[in-house]
């Protein structure tokens, strides 16, 4: 996939989460939002041209040291915009 497609997938995942919050169901809108957030994470190693695995962006741990590696210790993204607390 495209950076600009999975960004669109994002996209659609944020909006599903919005529509099940709004339903009240939270359970469901954590877990799209986190989709959302994933494939936009994806999306941004893919626009860098980081030399990630596939297989390794595919999986959460795998992408998570993967955007800190080649996003945040690089300095062009901050720490603190996905901490979780």
């Amino acid at each position: 996939m495209t950076p600009q497609e999975l960004m669109a997938k994002a996209h659609r995942a944020l909006a599903s989460a919005k529509l099940l919050l709004d339903s009240g169901n939270v359970d469901g809108a954590c877990n799209r939002a986190y989709y959302a957030m994933f494939d936009a994470a994806r999306a941004a190693l893919l626009s860098i041209h980081a030399p990630v695995p596939t297989e390794v962006a595919r999986t959460h741990s795998g992408l998570i040291a993967a955007f800190s590696l080649h996003l945040v210790k690089p300095g062009l993204s901050r720490r603190s915009t996905h901490q979780v607390a």
